[in-house]
């Protein structure tokens, strides 16, 4: 008998699906995959050199204690269920908040925040390099297309909610799912994941570091659950009460035809610093190199810049950037970063330590910064990161700078060499040079060896920092 049922009409996340199964290594251009592979070289550097905050210490004695079927691999050694290691994994990338962005408009994202979730997926069903790449290729195509199409942080919520889907989007890719259970997996994670902002306004908590960790983990598991066949909401985008209803409002995307570059406009951090402050803290460098110029004698900091930088990170509307007693908080405040730029010459993790933010020099001279919006520099944005800093010095002396973008910026893209530079900074106190050649190696070759090869690899990096490294 015949049947007189009319088919469904496809879904918004059913296409996306479909862009997702039909994703493949080959379609990344080569100046992408040079990129992809740049970026999990940086990721890993960042991850390593987190190895010994206390709130990742922490965490991991969490993740030992709940044990879970040992399926991927840990950074620093052991084995867990792959949600569990995504969060592990992903909160060590995140920590140091040393990572890369991408910049719309009217959204910010970290795409890197993907490889926990992809790597540890991938592992555990035994993918290959090149399907790790793809997948993590996918993830940033959803994350950054989401975000540009659909920014939800004037709404207040969180970034993380639009890489509830890119994560579910590069596990379901990384674990081999078929277009129904890709789906599925997606479609549950973004119901399930709509954090809010708040999560990165006032006086910032360890949570800032952990939030999309935490995406991260159950969007893997919502690509796990969607591998046993539960199902999700296939209107999640356009049904009611769905993400654009209840959330981002009216947008449109064909993933028919998304291609796997968006890695391309994505940019890497020079500095150890919120991205939207890149430029300022170049500036800063700069006037610190000029002759004459002397750190002690500063009566006061003027930097103008672009809105967005303000309303995040100078003193906007998410919060003042003055009083800073803690790593999340200094490492969100342009006045503090610029302070310590003018001070240390650089930042690094060293500049985040409770001794150097609690020192005098520091808070001093962190209370003579202002910070001020410029509508002609906000004109620039996101093409440019423009900042024009004033340092004047007691005897009424003016140093000024300006910089429109940095190293690592679209605009001047990050080398395989930079980066590699990088990754030795970050992961030396923790893995020899022997080692850390083996995992970049491991990294620039992954198209040509299995996942298994650099996870067994990141397994030998101790957890111990040592200066003989």
């Amino acid at each position: 008998m015949t049947s007189t049922l009319a088919p469904r009409t496809t879904t918004e996340v059913q296409r996306l699906a479909d862009f997702v199964t039909a994703a493949d290594v080959d379609r990344i251009p080569p100046d992408a995959l040079e990129q992809l592979k740049i970026r999990v070289l940086d990721t890993l550097g960042v991850a390593i050199g987190a190895l010994d905050a206390p709130p990742l210490i922490a965490i991991r004695g969490l993740v030992d204690d709940l044990g879970g079927d040992p399926r991927s691999t840990m950074i620093g050694g052991g084995r867990s269920a792959p949600d569990r290691v995504a969060f592990y994994n992903g909160a060590l990338s995140r920590y140091l908040d040393f990572m890369d962005s991408f910049i719309g408009r009217g959204e910010t994202n970290h795409p890197s925040d993907n490889l926990g979730a992809v790597l540890a997926a991938a592992e555990s069903v035994g993918a290959s390099g090149r399907e790790f790449l793809t997948a993590l290729a996918v993830a940033y195509q959803v994350h950054v297309r989401l975000s540009e199409a659909a920014p939800v942080r004037d709404k207040g919520f969180d970034h993380t909610t639009q890489g509830a889907y890119a994560a579910a989007a590069g596990a379901a890719k990384a674990l081999g799912l078929d277009a129904a259970q890709t789906a599925n997996a997606i479609a549950i994670a973004g119901t399930a994941n709509n954090a809010l902002r708040v999560t990165r306004t006032g006086n910032l908590s360890h949570w800032k570091g952990l939030a999309y960790p935490n995406t991260a983990k159950e969007a893997t598991f919502a690509a796990l659950l969607a591998s046993r066949g539960i199902t999700g909401p296939e209107a999640v985008f356009e049904g009611n009460k769905g993400f654009k209803d209840a959330i981002a409002g009216p947008f449109e995307i064909d993933w028919a035809a998304e291609g796997l570059d968006a890695v391309l406009r994505t940019i890497v951090k020079k500095h150890n610093a919120e991205i939207h402050s890149q430029s300022a803290l170049d500036a800063a460098l700069d006037i610190r190199a000029q002759d004459g110029f002397t750190a002690r004698a500063v009566r006061a900091v003027r930097l103008r810049t672009f809105d967005v930088a303000f309303s995040i990170i100078g003193g906007g509307e998410e919060g003042g950037k003055h009083d800073i007693r803690t790593k999340e908080e200094a490492d969100h405040s342009l006045p503090y970063m610029l302070t310590v730029a003018l001070l240390d010459g650089h930042l690094t993790p060293e500049q985040y330590t409770p001794e150097r933010i609690a020192a005098d020099d520091v808070q001093e001279l962190l209370a003579k910064v202002e910070v001020t919006p410029s509508p002609e520099l906000t004109a620039k944005f996101p093409g440019l990161l423009p900042a024009e800093l004033e340092v004047e010095l007691a005897d009424g002396t003016v140093f000024a700078a300006a910089r429109d973008d940095y190293r690592g910026f679209v605009t001047d893209p990050l080398t395989w060499a930079a980066a590699r530079a990088k990754f030795d900074l970050l992961a030396a106190p923790f893995a020899d040079t022997a080692l850390r050649e083996d995992i970049a190696d491991a990294v620039r070759r992954l198209e040509d060896l299995d996942v298994a090869a650099l996870t067994a690899l990141l397994a030998r990096v101790s957890t111990v920092r040592s200066d003989a490294h």
